[in-house]
């Protein structure tokens, strides 16, 4: 029996999400497990897959459209089932279809649009009276505000003339090149045009420079750090590790190891030591309480190209540092092909930031909210030390550790930091 496909919630903070790409077509048969849509979050792009076997009867929305999380996106049916009248169906359902050219883009609940008071003026020829007051999509106001837009200010071309995105964007666009021409009268309902998703602005380039539009990615990245920064009370810890030991044992474990183990997978497992014998730092703040958590679950930062991913390495303190070296190779490979799910960047207490291949020696991270720490890990040199008082040449690298004062105080840290630096300059507790 057909059945509305709703836009999933594939995040836990996520009041919408952008339909990316349908990955099967209308009238194609799909089995249990496909994936049948790919949807964009703050975090990552994820394919959404099939609960049971089913055929797709029709789209609601066209790809690159922002959506409500439980708002219909989809009508499937049985294996082998057709429909006649999908819109009397739809009405069946209890989505409204306004129009057939409409339905791609416009079906949805119905939810009260938030009326806006307007300054009275005189219709737009052609154009309904809206008696004062004018209709916009959450995803309109959404845009508007941060376009520094009143959307009272804004000529609607939606079903009886509500604002929609695209006039938000029009707008935009003609106060950046200055051009200021008449709005268009909205055409008549059942004369609309099939609505496209709004295509992404493209990059300004005036010769001397190139205006790269913001992805969704990069503004979460964006806002959820100026956020980190302006409301964690961030302190900072540094120490320098021998990594002599680490790297002679490394050494020993992929000679016999069938997975390649970096040094990247020791200082996690070196983490996840120190957070066993400091429990306090595997905790987070919140806003009754200071959450402690039973199971130590680290972040790991992965670089991809639209933006820094944490997929999160769970009860890592049972595991091998083989484990954690396939893991963890898993999550790369998840990350850098757009795999990742949801569930996979929620939760730990701390991340793990390594930028050692890049040469950097040293630098300090921003903290990952909720998180309580992130570890900078900087790349592994020859210095000249003291032993045994004497001179000596050692390989030496520098950790720089931020932590959120509010659940952690300096004391903590610094023993946390301290059973660390011993993990890491003492290895063989690593693998025992």
């Amino acid at each position: 029996m057909a059945e509305l496909f709703r836009m999933p919630a594939v995040a836990a903070d996520a009041a919408t999400a952008v339909l990316s790409a349908w990955q099967v077509a209308e009238g194609e048969a799909f089995t249990k497990d496909d994936a049948l849509v790919s949807i964009e979050t703050d975090k990552a792009e994820v394919d959404v897959s099939a609960e049971r076997d089913g055929v797709l009867l029709r789209t609601l929305y066209e790809a690159g459209v922002e959506i409500e999380v439980g708002d219909p996106i989809a009508v499937l049916g049985a294996v082998g089932e057709q429909v006649g009248d999908l819109d009397a169906l739809l009405a069946e359902l209890g989505v409204g279809v306004t129009a057939p050219g409409e339905a791609r883009q416009a079906v949805r609940r119905d939810v009260p649009e938030e009326p806006v008071a307007r300054p009275t003026a005189a219709p737009a020829p052609g154009g309904p009276d809206r008696g004062g007051r004018i209709f916009s999509s959450p995803l309109a106001r959404r845009l508007a505000r941060e376009a520094g837009l009143g959307i009272e200010t804004l000529t609607g071309t939606g079903p009886g003339g509500r604002v929609v995105r695209r006039d938000v964007e029009a707008a935009v666009a003609a106060r950046r090149t200055q051009a200021t021409p008449p709005p268009a009268a909205p055409a008549p309902l059942a004369a609309a045009p099939v609505p496209q998703a709004a295509a992404p602005a493209a990059p300004a380039d005036t010769g001397d420079h190139e205006d790269i539009p913001h992805t969704r990615m990069r503004r979460a990245i964006a806002r959820r750090l100026t956020e980190s920064k302006q409301h964690t009370p961030h302190f900072y810890l540094r120490a320098t590790c021998a990594v002599d030991e680490l790297l002679a044992l490394r050494q020993r474990i992929n000679a016999v190891s069938p997975v390649k183990v970096s040094v990247n997978d020791l200082l996690i497992k070196a983490v996840a030591t120190a957070h066993t014998q400091v429990p306090e730092m595997n905790a987070v703040w919140q806003p009754e309480a200071v959450r402690r958590f039973r199971s130590v679950d680290v972040s790991v930062a992965i670089a991809t190209d639209t933006g820094l991913v944490t997929p999160v390495l769970r009860g890592i303190e049972n595991l091998s540092v083989s484990a954690i070296a396939t893991r963890t190779r898993a999550f790369a490979e998840q990350a850098r092909s757009g795999a990742l799910r949801p569930a996979d960047l929620e939760g730990g207490s701390i991340t793990v930031s390594n930028l050692g291949m890049y040469g950097v020696e040293e630098f300090a991270a921003i903290i990952n909210p909720p998180q309580a720490a992130i570890l900078a890990i900087g790349a592994a040199r020859d210095e000249a030390v003291v032993r045994d008082g004497a001179v000596t040449a050692a390989k030496v690298l520098g950790v720089v550790l931020s932590v959120d004062h509010r659940p952690v105080d300096g004391a903590v840290a610094a023993r946390w930091l301290a059973a660390f630096t011993e993990a890491v300059q003492n290895p063989v507790r690593l693998v025992v």
